[in-house]
């Protein structure tokens, strides 16, 4: 038996040790304009997700999802994340891409985490992703009104939705819109791939 657990620990050792000096000869590629491998987008996405539950807080948003508040967090969301991750006119980021992985467009596809999810992800960022930490540049509350924004985007009030209309020359996808602009998406991936 004792034999046995040697061998499990030696080729374990082995194993990491080939893993580490395959990425340190330069074998892993790192190109951000490539589209990852589905099992790397696949781990890596999981790990964010499982990082973000373990070390996110389960806090409750301080503030109510007014008007108002609704309106600010559109404003600060097209100041400070529209480039990257779509515009509320609904024009799909020119950056998005040039992320590894791609920043996701959460206009045409809104996250479907908690508010003290999304708060995390703002107020911290998510390393080797290019997704910056926030705390230092915008203020709690505001970090809180783009939280709330992206989770209650599937049910704007009517004169959040007119604000949107007015100044975004645009309609917020409306509520129980399935499609909610991923058809669109899909036909630009197929297009991509027949060319």
């Amino acid at each position: 038996m004792g034999k046995f657990l040697l061998g499990v620990i030696i080729t374990l050792v082995i194993l990491v040790l080939a893993a580490l000096g395959f990425a340190m000869l330069g074998f892993l590629p790192t190109r951000a304009n490539v589209e990852p491998p589905h099992l790397e987008r696949h781990f890596a996405m999981a790990a964010v997700d499982a990082s973000t539950e373990r070390h996110a807080p389960r806090i409750t948003n301080p503030l109510t999802p007014t008007d108002q508040n609704l309106e600010d967090g559109m404003k600060l969301y097209t100041m400070n994340c529209a480039l990257c991750h779509g515009g509320l006119d609904r024009k799909p980021s020119t950056l998005a891409n040039s992320f590894y992985p791609p920043a996701p467009n959460f206009i045409s596809d809104p996250p479907d985490d908690p508010e003290w999810h999304t708060f995390y992800t703002i107020r911290t960022g998510i390393r080797y992703s290019g997704m910056p930490a926030w705390d230092k540049t915008l203020a709690e509350p505001d970090m809180w009104k783009i939280a709330m924004l992206l989770s209650h985007m599937d049910k704007l009030p009517p004169a959040v939705q007119d604000f949107w209309k007015a100044n975004f020359n645009t309609a917020p996808a409306a509520p129980g819109d399935e499609n909610n602009g991923k058809d669109e998406r899909n036909e630009k991936k197929e297009e991509k791939h027949d060319h």
